[in-house]
């Protein structure tokens, strides 16, 4: 018998346990043949969008990345395109909510080619100090895209949080380049 990996805590708080059931119950977690955007194959796969398209896994995605938030100087918060939509969303209203109102934006994987043309959609000043999130990291690449954009935008990355990382280099390449890298999740292998 074949035996997968688990789905583990990367942050120790009551909202990141909550994610880790609603994971579990939402069948977030599936075995299989799959391969990955980063053109990987692997036989678990992580649908990180069965929890944070769930009522109360986006809620709870977003409060966990808000109160990671809260105390650093972040001015935006954005994401990758599209698992990160709903995550930035959850984090808008939960910092209205809090009386501590975050703009967020979304990296394209590609800059858009009528309307606006543009690659960054959004509330994203320059000079900015912001998050990026991310829904699954694997190699870390659609992370490394959107940050480049920011970058680009004359913004500072100043934290990068994944709903899950599979712990297969992403992070380790974050961290390597000197970003500032949480996973609310981690797969353990």
């Amino acid at each position: 018998m074949e035996a997968y990996p688990t789905l583990e805590l990367g942050l120790d708080t009551e909202g990141s346990r909550r994610i880790r059931e609603i994971a579990h119950v939402v069948g977030a977690f599936l075995t299989g043949e799959f391969t990955l955007t980063s053109g990987k194959k692997s036989n678990y796969y992580i649908d990180g969008k069965r929890i944070t398209l769930s009522p109360e896994g986006v809620y709870q995605v977003g409060k966990v990345i808000f109160d990671e938030l809260a105390e650093t100087e972040v001015d935006a918060v954005g994401g990758v395109a599209t698992g990160a939509y709903p995550m930035v969303a959850a984090v808008a209203v939960i910092s209205h909510l809090e009386g501590k109102p975050m703009p967020i934006f979304i990296v394209r994987e590609v800059t858009k080619e009528h309307g606006t043309m543009r690659r960054i959609e959004g509330h994203l000043k320059e000079g900015s100090k912001v998050a990026i999130l991310e829904d699954v990291l694997t190699t870390g690449g659609s992370v490394q895209k959107a940050i480049e954009a920011v970058e680009a935008a004359n913004c500072t990355v100043v934290k990068v949080i994944a709903l899950v990382d599979r712990n297969e280099g992403g992070s380790d390449r974050l961290r390597k380049e000197g970003y500032d890298f949480t996973a609310i999740l981690q797969v353990a292998h």
